[in-house]
């Protein structure tokens, strides 16, 4: 009778589970298919609002480029999830962490060797789409610069970069386990932060690079106009730089890495290109507007609350054999070690983005609410907002946005308000 009672449940969770992966593909479809049709209502002519701001054939070209990328990101999205529900349903998983438990043992070296296979593993089904957004969606609209050599290179440089650093995480958290005992979930997180904050300083240094070359930017009048604004805005710097952007996409960016004195600015080389001097001023003043609100250390402390909440789960999941065997997994024979862990680990990650997925509204609103702040930094620094709207105006028309998405699309999944939006609330700092 408990045995049954038990298989009821475990078939409870599988249904369960099944159910909140397809209603979240369900309403990634819904939701691109609400954008199509609001975007194709506004195909016809350019929207009063935007007249002036793009011109026909650019307009045109953004209308074409948002509905293929809807089409792909369809695509990307229904196989993701039927990749997903294999890897959980098919039993491969259990199939591969016995493979490893036989064959490297069931430490943290070989529980961490399992756990580093199954995300390479889950990573190589969305290399075809990586490549087609890349070598057609991208060429077609004429944003793609690189060269195949370029992006393989770029993957098996992330590949290495992952054995290199993620591999060695991995034994940590798992090492835990054996350390710590039943309090291991509270220092694998600690381990991930100082890891996470560890990166933040060393990046800047010695992985960016291994993608880009950064030079300075050289000396005049631009060089002059940003450092100035550094000192107006008591935000130091150690340096500006250029990245060559371009040598993979005519996309555009602005960025500062680093901290205290080893604090740098970075613009694309194609950002200048596209901007004047004083829309590229207005466009640092709103990256300078996120450090000086304290958007980044509040984000950060977001991010570290909750992967701690993650790992309490985590701790908590790994003591219930049901979610074991809802998943294949035989947990009769485990114990606090990093063999119980390590499927816990896995599943969880799978998982969690199914449940994360509709809270999406409410951190993309967080997001936006820090963008509308900059916004007004940027513009009471500059003691007028046209620079920045002319600089926006500009990255959009470039870049090919979405001018007209439809509001619950953009509220599931744009950090960043609109166009439209961003200009109304920038009216009243003119």
């Amino acid at each position: 009778m408990v045995r049954r009672r038990e298989l009821q449940f475990v078939n409870l969770i599988l249904w369960l589970t099944l159910g909140l992966i397809l209603a979240r593909l369900a309403a990634e479809l819904g939701l691109a298919a609400l954008n199509r049709r609001h975007v194709l209502a506004h195909a016809g002519e350019i929207p009063p609002v935007f007249r002036g701001i793009i011109d026909g054939p650019a307009y045109k070209k953004s209308v074409a480029y948002t509905l293929a990328k809807g089409r792909l990101g369809n695509m990307e999205d229904t196989w993701s999830t039927i990749v997903l529900l294999f890897f959980l349903f098919s039993g491969i998983l259990p199939w591969a962490f016995r493979f490893f438990s036989q064959g490297l043992g069931q430490s943290a070296w070989g529980m961490a060797a399992f756990l580093f296979a199954a995300g390479l593993a889950l990573s190589l089904p969305g290399l075809p789409f990586d490549w087609f957004a890349q070598f057609r969606l991208e060429e077609k609209f004429g944003f793609n610069t690189t060269t195949p050599k370029i992006w393989w290179a770029d993957r098996l440089k992330g590949l290495l970069l992952a054995a290199a650093l993620g591999y060695p995480l991995l034994v940590l958290v798992l090492k835990t386990v054996e350390w710590t005992g039943t309090g291991w979930w509270l220092w694998a997180w600690a381990a991930l932060l100082a890891f996470q904050f560890l990166m933040l300083v060393l990046a800047p240094v010695l992985i960016l690079p291994l993608f880009n070359k950064f030079t300075p930017l050289p000396e005049g009048s631009l060089r002059e106009r940003l450092l100035a604004l550094a000192r107006r805005t008591r935000f130091r710097a150690r340096s500006i730089q250029l990245m060559d952007g371009s040598k993979r996409s005519r996309h555009s960016n602005a960025f500062f890495t680093g901290f205290g004195r080893f604090r740098k600015i970075v613009l694309f080389d194609t950002l200048v290109q596209q901007l004047s001097e004083p829309e590229l001023e207005a466009v640092l003043a709103h990256e300078i507007g996120h450090y000086r609100k304290r958007h980044i250390p509040k984000m950060l402390a977001f991010s570290a609350v909750s992967s701690l909440v993650g790992f309490y789960l985590i701790s908590l999941l790994a003591r219930q054999e049901w979610f074991y065997r809802a998943f294949g997994f035989q947990p009769s024979a485990f114990s606090l070690q990093p063999a119980a862990i390590a499927p816990a680990l896995l599943l969880f990650g799978l998982l969690a983005g199914t449940v994360t997925f509709w809270f999406s509204p409410l951190l993309h609103g967080w997001s936006r609410r820090y963008e509308y702040q900059a916004d007004a930094f940027a513009a009471h620094v500059m003691n007028e907002a046209q620079s920045l709207m002319g600089a926006l105006r500009k990255l959009n028309e470039k870049n090919l946005s979405n001018l007209t998405p439809h509001p619950w699309y953009s509220g599931f999944y744009y950090s960043h308000p609109t166009l439209l939006e961003r200009e109304q609330a920038l009216a009243g700092k003119t």
